[in-house]
């Protein structure tokens, strides 16, 4: 795998006001990867995505794309930075008064000079590409959870993004949905060679498709763990990392009165 940067942290702190997040963060996301931000709840991983995708001012420091400082650029090449960015919200975020071929043309229709023909062809094929061929005039409401993340998807992929943000993607999914949809983020990034950026807890997730990852920590609030999940798993020292992967064996254990 190309181990080339993609996404360049350095020395990030993020904070709301005088209320500090996460302080000292430094660390790369490199093409192609499937980058999982990990923590437990309330470690600042959903603040970190909206800083990632320009959402959040850091409070020091700074975030490279491709070598391009994110937040010092000119207004037109951080709205073109932008572009480049496709975000799946945690709850998906599709508007219920829209069909999903009208939710998923949106930004084409906001932020191309596409033909309406144009924009119908690119619609249909990306909802093929998650698997919701057939589903156009569809209403959000009309559909399952696992779904309606989908077309969400669709939505985020529409103007071809280098970068996918996923926010929590399995939150609310049945163990089944949460598979199938680890496996299109693995298949996607394979055919599309998009870099995957994943906010999530969910040890299932973060085992079956992650490459690389950040640990951030809720009480020292800074990051103490970096690199592929499987490998923190093996060989990492630490005791709150060893015990955040772990979490689910010891769980089966206290179940079975071990």
């Amino acid at each position: 795998m190309d181990r080339v940067p993609h996404i360049e942290v350095r020395d990030l702190t993020m904070a709301y006001g005088e209320n500090l997040i996460q302080r000292d963060l430094s660390f790369a996301v490199n093409r192609g990867d499937i980058f999982i931000i990990m923590g437990g709840s309330g470690c600042g991983k959903s603040t970190l995505m909206r800083h990632l995708v320009g959402l959040l001012y850091p409070a020091k420091g700074s975030i490279l794309y491709n070598g391009r400082d994110f937040w010092q650029s000119a207004p037109e090449q951080h709205e073109a930075l932008m572009r480049r960015i496709g975000v799946l919200y945690q709850r998906g975020a599709l508007w219920s008064s829209m069909t999903l071929a009208e939710n998923v043309a949106l930004p084409l229709t906001e932020y191309s000079t596409l033909s309406p023909g144009e924009i119908r062809e690119i619609v249909s094929f990306k909802l093929a590409l998650v698997g919701l061929a057939g589903f156009e005039d569809y209403y959000p409401t009309e559909l399952s959870g696992g779904m309606q993340k989908r077309a969400a998807l669709a939505r985020a992929m529409a103007l071809d993004p280098d970068v996918l943000f996923f926010d929590e993607p399995s939150a609310g999914l049945d163990p089944i949905s949460a598979r199938l949809l680890d496996e299109l983020i693995i298949e996607l990034r394979n055919s599309l060679g998009a870099t995957i950026v994943v906010v999530t807890h969910e040890l299932a997730s973060i085992f079956a498709i992650g490459n690389n990852s950040v640990f951030l920590d809720t009480d020292t609030k800074t990051m103490i763990a970096t690199g592929d999940p499987n490998r923190l798993l093996k060989e990492s020292q630490d005791p709150r990392v060893i015990r955040f992967l772990t979490r689910g064996q010891e769980q089966e254990k206290d179940s079975a009165g071990l």
